[in-house]
């Protein structure tokens, strides 16, 4: 059976607004490996319109981009991509597939189907999924940064704490911090 990894960059106050971090080629580097050892991706819908709208153009070459964002953009454009959404059933993003009916069934069927494991990238979906106890792993790119605004990881908050044990922390040159943790419950 496949894990279900949560992966993100998380600000130092707990901001997870995607235009917030550093992005060079480390932190690229970081979630292309971090891609490249899972078998599928899944994200919500918003998640998924927001990649959708730049990402494809990245890897087709239409939208200029580094060699490490280049091959993070093809990287993605051929991974499968799964998408919770009950509000959009059509996404025509290369390998894309609507997940659809119980959540917790659906994931779980993905993660039983995938062996080499779902890598999350939303935050509202690891919330919702975090509430189910789907989520096995979590990765964060902690960035050295206060940002004073949301969203914030969590934020509607869980129904108990959630015990983690750190697997490893790997400190950048660029001062963010890799932390990868799993449940400990």
């Amino acid at each position: 059976m496949g894990r279900l990894t949560f992966g993100m960059n998380v600000t130092l106050d707990g901001c997870v607004d995607h235009r917030e971090g550093i992005v060079d080629d480390q932190t690229h580097g970081y979630f292309t490996a971090l891609m490249d050892d899972h078998g599928a991706m899944l994200w919500g819908r918003t998640t998924y319109e927001m990649m959708e709208s730049y990402w494809p153009l990245v890897a087709r070459g239409e939208e200029d981009a580094p060699p490490s964002v280049r091959e993070w953009a093809i990287k993605l454009d051929a991974k499968p991509k799964y998408v919770v959404s009950g509000a959009r059933t059509d996404f025509p993003w290369n390998n894309s597939h609507h997940l659809s009916g119980d959540l917790r069934a659906a994931v779980q069927r993905l993660k039983d189907e995938t062996d080499d494991g779902v890598l999350l990238g939303s935050g509202k979906l690891a919330t919702e999924l975090d509430r189910l106890g789907l989520i096995d792993e979590y990765r964060f790119l902690l960035q050295p940064m206060i940002t004073g605004h949301g969203p914030t990881l969590y934020q509607d908050g869980l129904p108990s704490t959630r015990r983690l044990e750190l697997v490893s922390s790997t400190p950048f040159s660029n001062g963010v911090v890799a932390l990868h943790y799993r449940r400990a419950d």
